[in-house]
């Protein structure tokens, strides 16, 4: 039997969130029933996705976007409240890894979209200890509308394109989820384009300013991978069940 402490054990053994200064908390934030036989992993926390998990017979859910983020209100009311009372009700543990999923060099969302789109690794995009984003190649140059076409084919959702000139894409900077605001560091490596999840106002007179080619993929649709990943492990490492829920989400 697989216990809910080496459940969490193992992902915080992996992941290593102690090294991350975060905006929520990360590992075991809802403690449930102490076996884990089912675990249930999606993107973020959802009603829809706990409902889902409890109709699977789920002990343990992980997700990417968790609960108790920074700055919101602390009261357990209304939608939160619900969330909270339906988990502890049915005794269903909830796991949360923010930046450390981001970050994670194998199982972690750009590592997962890396592989998803055919992108090699070459660096992180920030000169820090755990960088968030990465640097890399496409496997051969191609125009940015190709390569926008490519990405949405690849995530099942179209892509948005800021083109920042007529030039080819062979070097490319991302970083999943909402991460627009990096695309001045990324334009200092000197890359082709830059692709995020979300895009903001000012990102796309940026991209056009700077010259560089700006993709959003969507926050949702660019990470799904590393929870999919993290589960899987936890899964072949602990001996126990594990199903991926994409609940729909245009953003």
């Amino acid at each position: 039997m697989t216990t809910l402490a080496q459940l969490t054990a193992t992902a915080n053994a992996v992941l290593g969130p102690e090294r991350f200064q975060d905006y929520c908390p990360n590992g075991l934030q809802v403690e449930g029933r102490d076996s884990v036989r089912l675990l249930v992993s999606g993107v973020t926390a959802s009603m829809a996705l706990i409902e889902a998990a409890h109709a699977l017979g789920a002990d343990a859910i992980l997700v990417h976007h968790g609960y108790f983020w920074k700055n919101e209100a602390p009261s357990i009311v209304g939608m939160k409240r619900r969330r909270l009372q339906f988990l502890l009700r049915n005794d269903i543990s909830l796991l949360a890894y923010h930046l450390p999923l981001d970050a994670h060099p194998q199982l972690g969302n750009n590592a997962q979209l890396a592989q998803k789109l055919g992108l090699t690794i070459t660096g992180g995009i920030q000169a820090v200890a755990h960088p968030i984003g990465n640097v890399g190649e496409l496997r051969q140059p191609m125009s940015a509308q190709a390569f926008a076409e490519d990405v949405g084919l690849r995530l099942d959702r179209r892509a948005q394109l800021i083109s920042g000139g007529s030039h080819l894409i062979k070097t490319i900077a991302w970083c999943t989820g909402a991460a627009q605001s990096y695309i001045e560091e990324a334009a200092a490596l000197g890359v082709d384009a830059f692709l995020s999840g979300e895009i903001s106002e000012p990102t796309v007179h940026i991209a056009r300013e700077l010259g560089i080619h700006y993709i959003a993929a969507g926050h949702h649709a660019t990470e799904r991978y590393g929870v999919q990943a993290l589960g899987e492990y936890l899964a072949a490492q602990l001996n126990i069940s594990h199903r991926f829920i994409d609940i729909d989400n245009p953003a």
